[in-house]
């Protein structure tokens, strides 16, 4: 018995190292269908109030949820939310609607699979996804949409990333991690999507778990490693982009940054301390 749990410690860790490599960006051609003629909207009134009456900003800069403390109320109205996306006709809207529509259907859904399953330490603990050295929820089947079931990898990896290749994805979509890029406070629209996007880039950058210097060396969040295709291929494309969105001391250093000397990763739930 100690050494099996032995062992599900060992992948586990494994696993946290090295799962997020894995997913490619992989088009499914059918997500792609939009109409830039549209000037239709999509009502994300709901979630911008589950997210004011929830996320609360620690002292650490980081936004939490006090997941144990929210209510049979609140949950319902986050089913009642993420029922309502699955309904939408998506292809109709213009691309930045549609780009907004699937970040907010990701972060929602996250935060419903993290209440499903409280109380977790982790997200890496639901381990819901199909296959053996699998963990977390991304490969679980969760929505339908147009008559589709969709993971969190699908809208992830399957449609965000391949339709719009642009690496602000990773500041927008929220993993319930304290290393992840914060859940934004505001719900992310087509109106205002480049400013929210460049905005989030920057508050995750200019923060620890982006990029800071220790002793003359720069440490950066693991994403840049995990996703190194999406900025830049290599670590003088990460460093270009990260001197695109630093500010104060952190630019000065990366001014004349050769080399990136460490990764890092915060997998504890973002929940409220």
């Amino acid at each position: 018995m100690i050494w099996g749990r032995a062992l599900a410690v060992l992948c586990l860790m494994a696993i946290a190292g090295s799962a997020l490599a894995q997913p490619k960006s992989d088009l499914w051609p059918r997500w792609a269908a939009h109409n830039e003629a549209s000037t239709a909207t999509i009502d994300h009134g709901p979630w911008q109030r589950w997210l004011d009456g929830h996320v609360r900003r620690g002292t650490d800069g980081v936004n939490r949820i006090p997941y144990k403390r929210v209510s049979q109320g609140a949950k319902a109205a986050l089913a009642s939310y993420l029922k309502t996306l699955e309904g939408v006709a998506i292809s109709r809207f213009r691309h930045a609607e549609q780009m907004a529509y699937w970040i907010n259907f990701y972060n929602a859904l996250t935060v419903k699979v993290v209440l499903d399953h409280h109380p977790v330490v982790s997200i890496l603990h639901i381990g819901i996804s199909p296959g053996w050295f699998s963990a977390g929820p991304w490969g679980r089947k969760l929505v339908r949409v147009a008559g589709e079931q969709l993971s969190l990898d699908d809208m992830e990896h399957r449609i965000l990333r391949p339709i719009w290749r642009d690496p602000r994805i990773h500041y927008a979509v929220n993993c319930a991690s304290v290393g992840c890029p914060n859940l934004r406070r505001r719900v992310f629209t087509g109106a205002r999507l480049e400013a929210m996007l460049d905005e989030a880039a920057g508050d995750y950058i200019n923060s620890w778990h982006g990029a800071a210097f220790e002793d003359g060396e720069l440490h950066v969040s693991s994403l840049y490693k995990w996703y190194a295709v999406d900025f830049g291929g290599a670590e003088a494309g990460v460093l270009n982009h990260l001197r695109r969105y630093a500010k104060g001391k952190l630019a000065e250093g990366l001014a004349t940054a050769t080399a990136i000397a460490g990764y890092r990763y915060d997998w504890d739930l973002n929940e409220v301390l």
